[in-house]
């Protein structure tokens, strides 16, 4: 069954590396991270956004369906199910139906307004065992009806969310969602120092927008006190590509059932969980 974030991100802030949170939008995405973590003996967040949830059915049917899925592929592996960019309701929506941990994204809100319910979270999530992820900084790009340039987190403001009781922490730190363009500056390390020096080592730290984010600079962040890197559309382009590919290679004329069409677009997904896994230092990890 699904565990709490919590054990998992401190353990990996405590070693030097990071959790991936990698979303899921279907079963089939479900399954192949799964099998992918289960394969790499690695610690894995499934990531699951407020759109994907209403495009899977709601919280509960994705709870179900991904309890059954580590049941029946027999997954040993810790996996917490996680709600990714919710606002207050999604996230109180998310622990009734079973979630194992949620992020609550106040970042929009009046810092007041964020601190207030972040607070009132932080009480409920402790009553069950669920972690709590919090921002500060809006991440830039657009994800879930969230749209920002890409700001610099206060380092006060996350030294006062951080001592909430929350689990981790997301800050802006010049990182944006979606694929980044080619004038992009790459991440402010300077924000990142003075954040971690301003909550201290006690909080995880987690880095939104992994997708296209430099080898090197996900190396650093991790090193700095990174966690949990999120990764989302670095998998959904994988699938595409290799959809479109066998598409137009024509393989479709004849492998036209649904788990024949999409089985190139999965082993996309699960190369670049590999990948990102490796990258990440969480193989082995379990």
């Amino acid at each position: 069954m699904f565990v709490s974030a919590q054990e998992m991100i401190k353990k990996a802030a405590n070693g030097g590396y990071a959790v991936g949170q990698f979303n899921i939008d279907n079963l089939e995405w479900t399954k192949a991270i799964l099998l992918t973590a289960q394969e790499q003996n690695s610690p894995v967040i499934l990531g699951v956004g407020p759109r994907a949830a209403v495009f899977m059915g709601g919280y509960r049917t994705v709870a179900r369906m991904a309890a059954g899925l580590m049941e029946d592929l027999e997954i040993t592996v810790p996996v917490a199910l996680h709600l990714d960019h919710g606002n207050f309701e999604a996230a109180k929506a998310c622990i009734k139906a079973g979630f194992s941990s949620v992020m609550y994204d106040g970042s929009k809100d009046a810092f007041d307004v964020n601190v207030e319910n972040t607070k009132n979270l932080a009480f409920v999530c402790s009553m069950y065992g669920i972690s709590l992820e919090a921002e500060v900084g809006a991440i830039g790009g657009a994800e879930e009806g969230i749209v920002a340039e890409g700001e610099f987190a206060d380092p006060e403001q996350c030294r006062i969310i951080s001592q909430l009781g929350i689990t981790m922490l997301a800050a802006g730190i010049g990182n944006i969602h979606g694929q980044y363009p080619e004038n992009w500056p790459g991440l402010s390390f300077d924000t990142l120092e003075q954040i971690r020096k301003a909550v201290g080592k006690e909080i995880p730290l987690v880095l939104h927008g992994g997708t296209g984010i430099p080898d090197d600079q996900v190396r650093k962040a991790i090193s700095m006190g990174v966690a949990k890197v999120n990764v989302n559309t670095e998998c959904m382009l994988a699938f595409q590509k290799a959809l479109h590919d066998y598409i137009m290679a024509g393989k479709d004329v004849k492998g036209f059932t649904p788990f024949e069409m999409f089985a190139p677009g999965l082993e996309a997904i699960r190369q670049t969980v590999r990948e990102k896994m490796e990258l990440f230092g969480s193989v082995g990890m379990a």
